[in-house]
């Protein structure tokens, strides 16, 4: 459509100051600036484009997160009565998304004139420019609409940018949005991999030992000792208890234990035929069925119905047996100490050779705790 354009046009000449000018293909020069004048319009009134849509897509995904923890944490905010503190949180978080989509919505309109605009006037330009030559003759009326129909087209194509621009903006939001993500996993690889604080390291527990902390010493990230040069031998059948004031670092170290907490020094040695289970304070209960709760993290269907009923039997759970393929909230349906019950249901089923319990008995009375750990030593010794 260029060499068209090119060759109906023909040249301009213009007689400026006396002077006589010729344009050669000034038709096509003139999409060209159109599509150029266009562009540059449009990127400058969508210039804040990008930032909105970053701002809105982050609004959005901080109400949907607001309204998750409310949902998961509804029973404890009826209790307290923090409905009113709680809708009004949700209402201060929808309004500033309902700004973001205004303001969207705004720049939306914004580069609507600027893109429809262009489209609109592109047919009109090439016919007031070739009404010179038509009124002399130099054209013909079928020419003139050839002309303007191929300066459309070319126009258009040059001004792919105004036709896409609102796209390009969503998508590199989108894109500024993962790269934020990607730059904050990296920022912790190089800090998992700084030498300015030490590792832990793992290895194979010696001799008899189930397993051992050789001159651990745990540290915050900001290099704070929280453990320090703890010895410990521990072989099969012993059990020891780790006490200490609240905030002294019991967490803490069941979590270098566990592998979840690189930075410190010394060693975590575990015997290397046997397997480690975790036992914290808040269980975790996946959503689905009963029976998928009680297995976990293994397969639901690992153990049979009697298996499980069985171990509900033992931690005092077996008013459920009848709903274990039952598919439910587990999660906010159990109370705390049932959820704790659940937790040792699922050391029956999995009997592991090694298990750290974080609290794993604080939503329970002194009798039910009793009872769970003298259990747990007569299953598993």
């Amino acid at each position: 459509f260029i060499v068209v354009l090119w060759t109906i046009g023909g040249a301009l000449t213009l007689t400026i100051a006396g002077s006589t000018v010729t344009i050669p293909g000034f038709l096509v020069i003139t999409a060209v600036l159109y599509a150029a004048i266009t562009s540059t319009s449009m990127a400058v009134i969508g210039r804040h484009f990008v930032h909105l849509s970053e701002e809105k897509n982050q609004a959005e995904a901080e109400f949907r997160y607001t309204l998750t923890r409310v949902r998961e944490n509804g029973e404890s905010i009826a209790l307290l009565g923090g409905e009113e503190e709680e809708r009004s949180g949700i209402d201060k978080t929808f309004a500033y998304v309902l700004r973001q989509w205004a303001l969207l919505t705004g720049q939306h309109m914004r580069t609507a004139l600027v893109s429809q605009g262009a489209s609109l006037f592109a047919p009109v330009v090439p016919v007031l420019l070739c009404a010179p030559k038509f009124l002399e003759g130099g054209m013909t009326l079928g020419q003139v609409m050839q002309a303007a129909s191929a300066f459309a087209i070319v126009q258009g194509a040059f001004g792919w940018l105004v036709d896409n621009y609102p796209r390009l903006a969503n998508w590199n939001a989108c894109a500024r949005r993962i790269a934020s993500l990607m730059m904050s996993l990296d920022g912790l690889e190089r800090a998992e991999q700084s030498n300015t604080l030490g590792r832990i390291k793992r290895g194979e527990a010696a001799g008899d030992a189930m397993l051992s902390l050789n001159n651990l010493s745990v540290s915050l990230d900001d290099g704070t000792a929280v453990v320090k040069e703890t010895k410990v031998v521990i072989e099969s059948g012993e059990r020891v208890l780790v006490a200490g004031e609240s905030g002294s670092g019991k967490s803490t170290l069941v979590r270098a234990v566990a592998g979840l907490w690189p930075w410190g020094g010394g060693s975590v040695n575990i015997h290397a035929d046997r397997r480690l289970f975790m036992l914290p304070q808040r269980p975790y209960v996946p959503t689905g069925t009963l029976r998928r709760a009680v297995a976990y993290p293994g397969a639901a269907d690992r153990w049979t119905l009697d298996e499980i009923k069985a171990a509900l039997d033992k931690v005092g759970l077996d008013y459920l047996n009848d709903k274990i393929e039952d598919d439910a909230p587990w999660d906010q349906t159990l109370s705390g100490g049932e959820k704790q019950r659940l937790a040792f249901a699922r050391l029956l089923l999995h009997s592991p050779d090694i298990i750290v319990l974080d609290e794993a008995t604080s939503a329970l009375d002194e009798k039910s705790q009793d009872k769970m750990m003298e259990m747990i030593v007569h299953e598993l010794p």
